[in-house]
């Protein structure tokens, strides 16, 4: 199947991404502590979520590129890591915004936030290993690493609840502590980000595929 304009998930995106944006500045009310800067939140969680889902996948298609030495695993998990590595910069970017109404400051090292920028940098070095036409050693370094890296992402998303945080809980034992439409709205958006990660993985897939075909080319007409 084609990807791009043509691709289901492409029109799926544009109807729900503008329904989204209403749901979110619009049917979901705004928090009267916060005020309208609250809305950063369901970008925020979203990012994240995505991301610690992106950095799953490179687990488990390194797992696999081991076990079959295949190019589509490893460019799969290298799309994923790049693909996840841009949602967690959200995430670190939209945060600050999202607390400095209740922290009165743009940034602390908080557990979870440490854990998170120790992540986005383990990510950025898995990418580093990727780069630049890597060989078959490489990739299979890549991998491991893919695999060692992955021990951060339970980290991240327990630490606020391991360790003393002043970063809020949303999703407990109790259930979610928002106002039901903000559910709809936190809910919706994962949807939609969720569906933005499919359509971009397979995009970046064959992107990287071209570049390996190009610099092969290039490499036997240098012979």
């Amino acid at each position: 199947m084609k990807y791009g304009k043509r691709h289901p998930l492409f029109w799926v995106l544009t109807v729900l991404v503008p329904i989204n944006l209403y749901v979110i500045f619009c049917y979901a009310p705004v928090e009267r502590t916060m005020g309208i800067v609250q809305k950063v939140f369901y970008f925020h969680v979203a990012s994240a979520w995505i991301g610690l889902l992106a950095f799953c996948v490179v687990f488990g298609a390194s797992i696999l590129y081991l076990w079959k030495r295949d190019d589509l695993t490893n460019h799969l998990a290298l799309a994923s890591a790049e693909i996840g590595t841009v949602f967690i910069t959200g995430t670190l970017l939209t945060g600050p915004l999202w607390a400095y109404p209740i922290w009165n400051t743009w940034w602390t090292w908080d557990p979870r936030l440490t854990t998170t920028v120790v992540l986005w940098f383990m990510y950025v070095a898995y990418m580093a290993l990727q780069s630049g036409g890597a060989t078959e050693a490489r990739k299979r370094l890549a991998a491991v690493y893919g695999i060692i890296a992955f021990v951060n992402v339970p980290l991240v998303f327990f630490s606020a609840r391991w360790w003393r945080s002043i970063h809020p809980i949303v999703v407990t034992n109790e259930g979610i502590g928002l106002d039901g439409k903000m559910r709809v709205a936190l809910f919706l958006t994962l949807v939609v980000f969720s569906l933005l990660y499919m359509y971009l993985v397979p995009l970046r897939i064959k992107s990287i595929a071209l570049r390996e075909q190009v610099r092969q080319l290039k490499a036997d007409l240098l012979r």
